[in-house]
């Protein structure tokens, strides 16, 4: 196991009961402790909500397949799709498909816990 480097100097700063509990919770979202979410957050430039400071292809896409995922079923099962309904679907998408590509980047760089075996081979 790869030792963590020394570390050996302090960073502090100020914030509000509110900005602390945003904080807080965002740590205890992400499984750190609130010292060193604070640390990555500031070594990676910004929070670990920022959607914009993740990687923009990843959300295009995201973009790309959350249409493929909700119009190809229906239409596999027979169902018909109204030009109103994709169009709105289009629309919903290009307002989280940032939001889903951050979480699903912060899952993919929290560490992988060993799952149990649960006795298959």
């Amino acid at each position: 196991m790869v030792k963590p480097p020394l570390r050996t100097k302090s960073i502090g700063f100020k914030v509000s009961e509110e900005e602390y509990a945003q904080l807080e919770t965002a740590a205890q979202a992400d499984g750190r402790t609130l010292g060193e979410w604070c640390r990555e957050a500031i070594l990676r430039g910004g929070s670990a909500s920022d959607a914009e400071r993740h990687d923009p292809a990843l959300a295009e896409i995201i973009g790309v397949r959350l249409p493929l995922v909700n119009v190809l079923r229906p239409l596999a099962a027979g169902e018909k799709l109204a030009p109103e309904a994709f169009d709105k679907m289009l629309d919903q998408i290009s307002e989280v498909k940032h939001e889903l590509a951050a979480k699903l980047q912060q899952q993919s760089e929290k560490p992988q816990r060993e799952k149990p075996s649960g006795g298959r081979r």
